[in-house]
């Protein structure tokens, strides 16, 4: 059973300057609500309710947007306002938040890392709250572990994109494992390859089950040319041992990182729930 899950939230977020100088990417609202409240959502309807938040200098909003707000909550109480603050207070009191700081930037490997000491040895989920997912049914995130729960090792979300986006994403290369053209028996992966290096258009997205041998895999990965630790090379050596499954989910995703995919996130969420 995964009972926790890894929010990395530490980074600068500078293609959204200068609205990040003092708001944390993570909390740029779609419609009224934050994107890290959407991942903390997604995972609790996984049924995790421990949530472990790797942040940095700047990100005290994050803490105190999962907190309760007493002097807004008196004001709000006995008005026709006082639903508006219903969701927040249901993930407050149904979760459990941890939060450690990252205190240099070098990578989502290690921020990861980072993380050890609020998962320990045990299997965990990973959510980056700026890849937005929705999905009708069921979460990406539940279908994750749905396959974690099956084969027991670990799984990386992955969608189809085009051939000229290659480069700006994890790219895995698999075979389809049993037959099932929705799960890969991952064989080797590149970060963001050269346009043209790559055969493959599976790219990984910022849905992970990664079980906790990856911590001393980490810890013995070197700083690539920019200075950063990257997870596909900890998750490449679990590859090579066959220990790397990748998932095609159902479902879309938004790439909140960039202000193109922010805006359509926005439109596509206004069209479904305004």
């Amino acid at each position: 059973m995964i009972k926790k899950c890894l929010f990395p939230a530490a980074g600068f977020g500078t293609r959204f300057l200068p609205a990040t100088k003092a708001v944390p990417k993570e909390m740029l609202p779609i419609l009224n609500k934050p994107l890290l409240q959407y991942g903390v959502e997604e995972a609790l309807a996984s049924n995790i309710n421990n949530m472990a938040i790797v942040t940095g200098r700047g990100k005290r909003a994050i803490e105190d947007h999962f907190d309760n707000a007493f002097e807004l909550e008196s004001q709000l109480i006995g008005t026709e306002k006082e639903y508006l603050l219903n969701d927040i207070k249901h993930i407050i009191e149904k979760s459990t938040f941890t939060y450690v700081r990252q205190r240099k930037m070098l990578g989502l490997g290690d921020a990861i890392l980072t993380g050890r000491p609020l998962i320990g040895n045990e299997t965990f989920a990973v959510i980056l709250a700026d890849d937005l997912c929705y999905s009708q049914d069921q979460g990406v995130l539940s279908q994750l572990i749905e396959t974690y729960n099956k084969y027991q090792c670990t799984i990386v979300a992955i969608e189809e994109i085009p051939m000229d986006k290659v480069n700006k994403y994890g790219i895995i290369s698999g075979k389809p494992l049993d037959g099932n053209k929705d799960i890969y028996q991952v064989t080797k992966m590149i970060e963001k390859p050269k346009l043209g290096e790559s055969q493959s258009n599976m790219a990984i997205i910022g849905r992970y089950i990664l079980t906790p041998d990856i911590f001393d895999i980490l810890k013995e990965i070197k700083p690539d040319e920019n200075n950063e630790i990257q997870i596909t090379e900890a998750l490449n050596i679990q590859a090579q041992n066959g220990k790397v499954l990748a998932y095609k989910f159902k479902g879309r995703r938004f790439d909140c990182g960039d202000v193109k995919g922010f805006v359509s996130a926005t439109n596509y969420f206004a069209s479904k729930f305004i």
